[in-house]
């Protein structure tokens, strides 16, 4: 039976999966699968069949570990800001805001199960971050939002090209907008300032390659 209610989902999250560090981002500990996890072994077919949506919350994807490696080792971007972490699947991006000073940080996703995550690895690492599981490209970003943080968000190309749309609009607005990335598909080869490049270590059951070289970017003034 599939957890429906909020302690139903911490309660699943945290049985089928483990405590780890992310390799790129060692300060943060999160509720990850692996190997030796049950939710690993569990097939697509088999998470459908259950009811359960891609655990996308389950993994440290290399965009995210970027854009987190990037807050912790500039915290003056970040600090005293109010920030959305959108599409934030385990919220390893808000929780890294929060570290490095942020004021207040809405973790924004339209899978509850990442309410959960977001709850069990944000206690983990001693900070709170706030989440919405409303669709925020159904309306203009929030006017409050100083910050809005983006990774991994161009793997589908309807998806990448209306986020990029809501983004470019925030910016406009006046919002600051970092995107972590490591050369999907839909990510646009112009009108981005590089702010940092790594090397993230991920696995070849979720990427093509062991380490993932991994950009950070700025959404410029002018950018819709």
């Amino acid at each position: 039976m599939i957890p429906v209610t909020p302690q139903g989902r911490r309660d699943f999250i945290a049985a089928n999966t483990r405590l780890q560090r992310p390799p790129h981002v060692a300060e943060i500990e999160l509720h990850l699968a692996d190997e030796i996890t049950p939710i690993w072994k569990l097939t697509e077919e088999a998470l459908e069949e259950i009811g359960l949506p891609p655990p996308f919350w389950a993994f440290a994807w290399a965009g995210g570990q970027a854009l987190a490696r990037y807050l912790i080792d500039n915290p003056e971007v970040v600090a005293g800001k109010r920030a959305i972490d959108f599409a934030a699947g385990s919220g390893i991006v808000g929780i890294a805001a929060m570290k490095a000073g942020a004021r207040d940080v809405l973790c924004a996703d339209i899978d509850l199960y990442c309410e959960a995550a977001v709850a069990l690895n944000g206690a983990a690492n001693g900070v709170t971050c706030a989440f919405t599981a409303a669709d925020l490209l159904d309306a203009p970003a929030p006017a409050w939002a100083d910050l809005i943080l983006a990774g991994d968000i161009c793997y589908e190309k309807p998806l990448a090209e209306r986020v990029l749309a809501w983004l470019a609009a925030a910016r406009a607005a006046g919002a600051m907008v970092l995107i972590g990335d490591p050369g999907r598909s839909y990510f646009p080869r112009t009108g981005l300032i590089k702010l940092a490049e790594y090397q993230v270590p991920t696995t070849q059951e979720l990427e093509d390659m062991a380490v993932k070289r991994t950009a950070v970017w700025a959404m410029p003034e002018g950018a819709a």
